[in-house]
C-alpha cells in the first residue's frame, strides 16, 4: 500500500515535469501557426536593405565622397534639392537634433545630405547645419539605391554600419520617437570600425 502511494506520487511528478517542458513546444507551435506576432517598438519603417554603393562630390571642399567612406557610422540621410524648403530644412534640424541627444554615442552617426540637383546651398543653411555632409549626388548612382524620385525626398532614411539602408522615418517625423529608434539601434549594435 505504501509502495502504490510511492508510485502514483512519482507518477503525477513524472507526468508534471513532462508537461511542463513539453508546453514551451507546444505554445510555440500554436502561435506560429496562428501566426501571431507580437507589436514591435520601432517608430521608423523597415525597408527591404539594399547595399549602398557610389559616390558624390562633397559641396564642403570639392573632394569625392565615396559611400564605403562611410562604413563603421550609422548614417541619416536625406535626399533633397539644394534649394531647401521648409520641408528640407525640418528633415536637416531633426537629423541633427537626434545626433545630439545620443550624447556620448552621438559620434557613431553621420549625417548626409545628398543634393539631387545643380543648386548650391546657401551659405547661411550651411553653416546652420554644420557637420552634415553636402553632398553632390544627381548625376550619381547613390539615388538609384533610394527608393522612387518621389519618394526620395519625403523620408528621412538610416543606413548601417555596413552600408545597408535599412529604415525610412515617416514623413512627418517625430523626433523623439526617431531618437528613440536611432537610441536602441546603438545601444543593441555592436559594429564599430
Amino acid at each position: 500500500m505504501l509502495n502504490e502511494k510511492i508510485q502514483k506520487a512519482n507518477r503525477r511528478k513524472f507526468l508534471l515535469l513532462l508537461a511542463l517542458m513539453c508546453a514551451p513546444v507546444i505554445i510555440s507551435y500554436t502561435l506560429y501557426f496562428l501566426e501571431y506576432k507580437p507589436e514591435s517598438k520601432h517608430y521608423g519603417d523597415l525597408i527591404p536593405i539594399v547595399k549602398v554603393t557610389g559616390n558624390g562630390t562633397n559641396q564642403a571642399d570639392n573632394t569625392i565622397l565615396r559611400m564605403k567612406d562611410m562604413h563603421g557610422k550609422w548614417v541619416l540621410l536625406t535626399v533633397d534639392s539644394g534649394l531647401c524648403d521648409e520641408a528640407c530644412q525640418q528633415k536637416l534640424y531633426f537629423m541633427r537634433q537626434v545626433r545630439l541627444v545620443q550624447g556620448k554615442e552621438k559620434h557613431r552617426i553621420e549625417r548626409l545630405w545628398l543634393i539631387n540637383d545643380d543648386v548650391v546651398p546657401n551659405a547661411e543653411l550651411v553653416k546652420e547645419f554644420e557637420g552634415t555632409l553636402f553632398v553632390n549626388a544627381k548625376d550619381s548612382e547613390i539615388l538609384n539605391f533610394i527608393e522612387t524620385t518621389e519618394l526620395q525626398t519625403k523620408h528621412i532614411y538610416l543606413i548601417d554600419p555596413i552600408g545597408n539602408l535599412m529604415m525610412r522615418f515617416p514623413e512627418n517625423v517625430d523626433g523623439t520617437k526617431m531618437g528613440h529608434d536611432i537610441k536602441r539601434l546603438l545601444h543593441v549594435s555592436q559594429l564599430e570600425h
